[in-house]
């Protein structure tokens, strides 16, 4: 137990789906998820264990950003000995060939960060996805027929930039195809403690073309993407 998390040991799963939202974890574990339990509630950051086709699993909150997502997946490697963390999230587009509802696979994760930044002295670290799930996503996207980009990502700590798009220009110009707010973290934190990590966002609006997801093409979308995280999460 931490201040964070009441779960006790072994109420997690080796490989556990990491939304931002706890109101999409509770979703996720009743929508998907078997004898679903729930293993946390501190600060309503709820937390959940069951079985995907027989297959043990878990699903945890982050929080909004980077500095809440670090706690939580902290303690989820060091406390509680998870080996798979997927991220499963939304994001903005920065690239109009890619199309609202499209799916990112986090290749890499730029950042404005100084939880990344300020811990390598006079290197730029470079936050990377796990290779093994990251070929996996990608493998079974284009199986299922599902439209799929692979590439790099920001995580801004950043959600209301003053220059708006302007911000980023840089960004796009050297390829980066989204932004979100947790993935950097994520690979960071992975990498530190040697475990497997990967962030699967659904692109939810295109900052570039202003296009936007419906309520209801967002929840068809969601469900999509958290069955193929599923899949890659059981097979580890």
């Amino acid at each position: 137990m931490t201040p964070h998390n009441h779960a006790k040991p072994g109420d997690y799963a080796d490989a556990v789906l990491l939304p931002g939202d706890p109101l999409r974890a509770k979703w996720i574990a009743e929508t998907f998820l078997d004898d679903a339990q729930l293993v946390n509630s501190v600060r309503n950051c709820l937390g959940f264990t069951g079985t995907w086709k027989g297959k043990r699993v878990s699903v945890q909150a982050t929080g909004m950003g980077q500095p809440s997502l670090g706690i939580y997946v902290h303690e989820l490697i060091n406390v509680y000995g998870l080996k798979t963390l997927i991220r499963v999230g939304t994001c903005g587009g920065l690239n109009a060939k890619v199309r609202v509802r499209d799916l990112i696979l986090a290749q890499a994760a730029s950042t404005d960060s100084t939880i990344v930044r300020d811990h390598f002295g006079a290197y730029s670290f470079a936050p990377i996805a796990d290779f093994g799930l990251l070929r996996s996503a990608a493998e079974k996207a284009e199986a299922r027929g599902m439209r799929c980009h692979a590439g790099n990502m920001l995580s801004s700590d950043i959600f209301y930039h003053e220059d708006g798009l302007a911000a980023y220009g840089k960004l796009m110009a050297h390829g980066v195809i989204g932004v979100e707010m947790e993935a950097a973290a994520l690979y960071t934190l992975a990498a530190r403690f040697g475990v497997k990590a990967l962030a699967i966002c659904t692109m939810t609006d295109c900052l570039v073309t202003g296009a936007e997801i419906g309520a209801e093409e967002r929840q068809s979308s969601l469900r999509e993407m958290v069955e193929l995280a599923l899949e890659v999460a059981v097979e580890g």
